[in-house]
């Protein structure tokens, strides 16, 4: 009988142990669930101008044998040049990059042929500068070529210049840097008004770093704009203490 009583306290004891270490464990998982967080944005943008510019032009030149097609179109491909070394573009900033020849004789479906129109040449020259004011004026002024009966495509390869920003990672760490400090002010002021304080990161993205036109133009790509707007948004999850 001594044996056992002197076995009860201490399993009471090996019992409130456990409890207690539950009970304590318990707590802890409550006290992170209920940590309290807040999610902000940070936006930062900039305004800046194309470096690059791509000017497509495509022309093209009609004839009743192919010799009489090509003739023609050599000396338009020599108008273009012509035009072109007049707006101060360098040989090294155009080349020709295709050549196309269409017989309409071999296509039954377009039916009745203008015999004088038989075949029909089409070249694509690119011009590629970083110039980009240079191709802005030149492209306003082709239309002069059309008084030495230049034929030019009207199709969307021959839609005009368009322009790119290439130095965006010239200006990444600066707009990042930016787009975070602002998150943290946001958090910072909720966290004022509220009565806390603002704790560590539990979570950020940085986003995606675009580059739009200067402005927004309904139906038009923005790669015809020559000022774009670089805008990154970043978003950072902080943790708030009381």
């Amino acid at each position: 009988m001594q044996q056992k009583s002197s076995l009860l306290p201490a399993t009471v004891l090996a019992i409130g142990i456990a409890l207690s270490g539950f009970f304590a464990g318990n707590a802890l998982v409550k006290s992170r669930l209920g940590f309290r967080t807040i999610t902000v944005k940070g936006l930062a943008e900039r305004e800046v101008k194309a470096d690059l510019g791509f000017w497509p032009i495509r022309f093209t030149a009609t004839g009743a044998t192919l010799e009489e097609a090509r003739t023609k179109l050599i000396a338009n491909e020599n108008s273009v040049k012509t035009y072109l070394g007049a707006q101060k573009f360098a040989p090294t900033e155009y080349q020709v990059q295709n050549v196309q020849v269409q017989d309409k004789m071999v296509n039954d479906y377009n039916g009745e042929i203008n015999a004088n129109t038989r075949y029909v040449l089409t070249e694509d020259i690119m011009v590629r500068s970083n110039d980009v004011e240079k191709i802005s004026n030149a492209a306003k002024g082709i239309s002069e070529l059309l008084s030495q009966g230049i034929i030019f495509s009207s199709d969307a390869y021959n839609g005009g210049p368009s322009f790119m920003f290439t130095k965006l990672n010239d200006l990444k760490p600066q707009l990042l840097t930016e787009a975070t400090q602002r998150a943290k002010d946001a958090a910072l002021k909720f966290a004022t008004e509220s009565g806390s304080k603002v704790g560590k990161i539990q979570d950020a993205n940085q986003g995606i770093i675009e580059v739009n036109p200067a402005i927004e133009i309904p139906n038009e790509s923005g790669d015809k704009q020559i000022d774009k707007k670089v805008r990154v948004v970043t978003t950072i999850t902080y943790f708030i203490k009381d």
